[in-house]
């Protein structure tokens, strides 16, 4: 019985270890950068980005971040998975504030 407890406890940290790895963002420094958004949160007004040398960004949108599409004024709900957009970050700390985020197609 001691056997079966500790296969199930096993293969259970092995799916809660592989979820976990599969979503780690970065902090980069201060700057603009192309990529493309992996998922919208509408409820949380948060985006997640990859970043095409394959580091993933967690951006929570302000009050002062700008949208736009083509350059032109933008609502969140504009925002989806698969978008080419270039974001301008200020870093705080381990922080990233979205400054601009551009939505290029």
């Amino acid at each position: 019985m001691s056997k079966r407890i500790l296969v199930v406890l096993t293969v259970f940290l092995a799916i809660a270890f592989a979820a976990g790895c599969g979503s780690k963002t970065e902090v980069v420094d201060s700057g603009t950068y192309p990529g493309t958004i992996k998922k919208v949160e509408a409820d949380k007004r948060e985006i997640y980005v990859n970043l095409e040398e394959g580091k993933i960004l967690e951006l929570y949108f302000t009050d002062e971040t700008v949208l736009t599409k083509n350059d032109k004024p933008a609502e969140f709900s504009e925002l989806a998975a698969g978008q080419k957009v270039k974001v301008t970050v200020e870093r705080t700390g381990n922080r990233l504030d979205p400054t601009a985020v551009n939505i290029l197609e």
